[in-house]
């Protein structure tokens, strides 16, 4: 396995967190193969790391993982969710969500099962994936008790220790839902539309006291840097409709989520926040520049966001257009949506349709930001696409299946595979044939030398 000599050599180290390392001036091998994925200097990384302004997700357990950053300093990552429920999905299933997800471009994903057999899944999704895990601890906690008012601490450090085992990379914990907060979610529309928050928000109703995560945070944080394993800290109280987007229920909760950043990076785990999952355009780059500002720029996973609330089965575009204003405003990490949103289960073609969508949004927010490289591909396949070498263009598409198949489904002969025109435009429109028979364009000079026009 890729990191098994990398993870030994360093077994007898009282802290294996890849920030630790990074504040002692260590550039472990994740951050050099990092730094070769990214393109950029190893001391870079070292020192983003270090400030906690990148995160390297890498549980020392998570042996065959490819090392992978989160952060601003590179480029913008998307997460596939996959997970299956009490009503449909196996093993199996899983396993091929996984595999599309990570055929198709996924820089992570998350396991949010919620059905039965949780650690023989999560186990198989492990040993099957070279990109890092997360998952959602209270799901697996609230699924081995009776009710939700019967949760405890100790059930949740039991999950999440056992998790941290099996080799999960990040967690998402919802220790910034608060008593506080929760009077402020009377106006909205949707009220609570994270899982995690409304089961925090009922135990807390229900037994009268605040949240055992925040309260007990300096003990989750021990076992999190026992295993390096990165915190994503939670959004419990995002908006689930534009009409909630941005209000005090909302930001009170990143108030505390900057508290509990600070105290992470005190003890040596890494972190990052995430973000709202509804919110209109105008309001995208606002919410960004205010989470970088609380939380010390830890990097941001956005859920989303959807622009809009009316397309139920196109959400992944709703949600795309939000997640390209987002990564361009300095998100780190987007969360995919499928076109499932709000509406079922997404199976493996639904989380293909997920995943394309928000490799557009993460390529484009890389573009905007002038990072280092990302025209390349389009320039090579722009130039594919001008000289009719068609082949090459499918080659160089994000989904090179979906853009062969329909090219093909009214010209499958291969000699349409170099032919100066496809069939929206035939032979004799086609606007790409007609400007290179007009050569370089030095006669257009000639003409208006001539005419003086």
């Amino acid at each position: 396995m890729l990191r098994s000599e990398w993870v030994k050599k360093r077994a007898g180290d009282a802290c294996r967190t890849q920030i630790h390392y990074a504040r002692k001036g260590v550039v472990t091998e994740e951050m050099d193969y990092v730094a070769n994925r990214e393109d950029l200097p190893s001391e870079l990384i070292r020192s983003e790391v270090a400030r906690g302004r990148m995160i390297i997700p890498a549980n020392v357990h998570h042996e065959n993982l490819e090392p992978m950053a989160i952060g601003i300093a590179s480029k913008c990552k998307i997460n596939a969710n996959i997970g299956n429920s009490a009503v449909t999905s196996d093993i199996e299933g899983e396993l091929e969500k996984l595999r599309v997800s990570v055929r198709h471009g996924a820089d992570t994903v998350m396991d949010l099962s919620t059905g039965g057999h949780l650690d023989e899944i999560r186990t198989a999704i492990i040993n099957a994936s070279p990109v890092p895990i997360g998952t959602v601890p209270i799901y697996q906690a609230l699924q081995e008790i009776p009710k939700i008012k019967d949760l405890s601490i100790d059930k949740m450090l039991e999950v999440i220790e056992r998790q941290a085992k099996q080799g999960v990379d990040y967690m998402t914990l919802h220790c910034g839902v608060t008593l506080q907060a929760l009077p402020h979610i009377k106006g909205r529309v949707t009220g609570i539309v994270s899982r995690g928050g409304s089961i925090l928000a009922e135990w807390m109703i229900d037994n009268r006291k605040q949240n055992f995560l925040y309260t007990h945070y300096d003990e989750i944080l021990e076992i999190c840097a026992k295993y390096d394993v990165s915190i994503s800290l939670g959004d419990g109280l995002r908006p689930g409709s534009i009409h909630d987007a941005s209000d005090k229920a909302q930001f009170m909760e990143l108030e505390v989520l900057g508290e509990l950043t600070q105290r992470a990076w005190e003890k040596d785990v890494q972190v990052m926040v995430e973000g709202p999952g509804h919110v209109p355009m105008d309001q995208i780059d606002m919410n960004v520049r205010k989470q970088m500002e609380i939380c010390k720029e830890a990097p941001f996973y956005v859920l989303g966001p959807l622009v809009t609330d009316v397309a139920p089965g196109y959400d992944h575009i709703t949600s795309a257009i939000g997640a390209a204003l987002a990564g361009w405003s300095g998100a780190a990490m987007l969360c995919y949506v499928t076109p499932k949103e709000h509406l079922g289960l997404p199976d493996a073609k639904d989380v293909r349709e997920g995943i394309i969508a928000y490799k557009i949004a993460a390529h484009a927010a890389d573009i905007a930001r002038h990072r280092k490289n990302a025209t390349v591909r389009d320039d090579a396949l722009s130039h594919a696409r001008y000289t009719f070498d068609w082949n090459r263009q499918f080659d160089l598409s994000l989904d090179p299946e979906r853009a062969r198949s329909m090219h093909d489904a009214t010209l499958p002969q291969e000699i349409f595979k170099s032919a100066e025109f496809c069939s929206m435009c035939g032979p004799k429109f086609c606007s790409m044939s007609i400007s290179q028979k007009a050569g370089d364009w030095s006669e257009a000079e000639k003409i208006i030398a001539e005419s003086r026009v």
